[in-house]
C-alpha cells in the first residue's frame, strides 16, 4: 500500500476520484519522476517527455473513475497510461513503427518502474533484474511488446520469426516474469 503525505492508495484514489486538488498535487509529488523517467526511455526525448507527463497526468485525472483495484495496482495503471501515451505520440508525430523497431536497443531498456514511496504491500520492482533471468528469445519480445508497445505482427516482421512463436513467447515470457516475481 503506498503512503503519499499520510494517505494510503486507497484514500489517494478517492482523493482523486473525489476531485481533490491535495490529492492530486501528492500524487504528482510522489509519481512524477517516476513516469517521466520512463516516458524518456521510451521515447528519447525529454522536451517530449515531459509534455507526455503533463498529457499523462490530465489522463490520470481525468479518467481516475477507471481504475479498477481488482485489475492491478495504482502504479501499473498509470505505467500503463505512460506507455499509451507515450505511444500516441509516436502516432501523432508520424513515426512509423518499423523504423522505431530497427532504432531499438535492446540492451538499453527502461529498467526501474518504482514509486518513490513504498510499503510491504507495494514491493519495489527492478525491472532489470527480473529480465535479466529471463532467456534472451523471451526477452527481446518482452521489451518490445510489453515495454515500447508494438503489436505482435510488427515484431514478428521485425525479428524475422511466425507470429505464433511471438504469441508464444510473449505469453511465456509474462509467465515466466510472474514466477520470478513470485520467488
Amino acid at each position: 500500500m503506498l503512503y503519499v503525505k499520510g494517505m494510503d492508495s486507497h484514500e489517494l484514489v478517492q482523493g482523486l476520484k473525489d476531485k481533490n486538488e491535495e490529492a492530486f498535487s501528492a500524487l504528482y509529488d510522489a509519481y512524477a519522476p517516476s513516469l517521466l523517467g520512463i516516458a524518456n526511455k521510451i521515447v528519447n526525448n525529454n522536451p517530449a517527455s515531459e509534455e507526455i507527463l503533463q498529457d499523462v497526468f490530465v489522463k490520470i485525472w481525468k479518467h481516475i473513475h477507471t481504475y479498477d483495484i481488482a485489475k492491478g495496482s495504482f502504479f501499473t495503471w498509470m505505467v500503463n497510461i505512460t506507455r499509451n501515451t507515450c505511444k500516441d505520440y509516436f502516432r501523432s508525430k508520424h513515426y512509423h513503427y518499423k523504423t522505431l523497431i530497427q532504432e531499438v536497443d535492446l540492451d538499453h531498456i527502461p529498467s526501474k518502474f518504482i514509486p518513490l514511496a513504498t510499503s510491504h504491500e507495494e514491493i519495489n520492482i527492478d525491472l532489470e533484474l527480473l529480465m535479466q533471468k529471463l532467456e534472451p528469445r523471451y526477452k527481446d519480445i518482452f521489451h518490445l511488446v510489453y515495454i515500447y508497445g508494438y503489436s505482435q505482427v510488427q515484431v514478428s516482421e521485425k525479428l524475422n520469426l511466425p507470429l505464433g512463436t511471438i504469441k508464444t513467447r510473449s505469453n511465456a515470457a509474462l509467465k515466466r516474469l510472474r514466477y520470478i516475481y513470485t520467488l
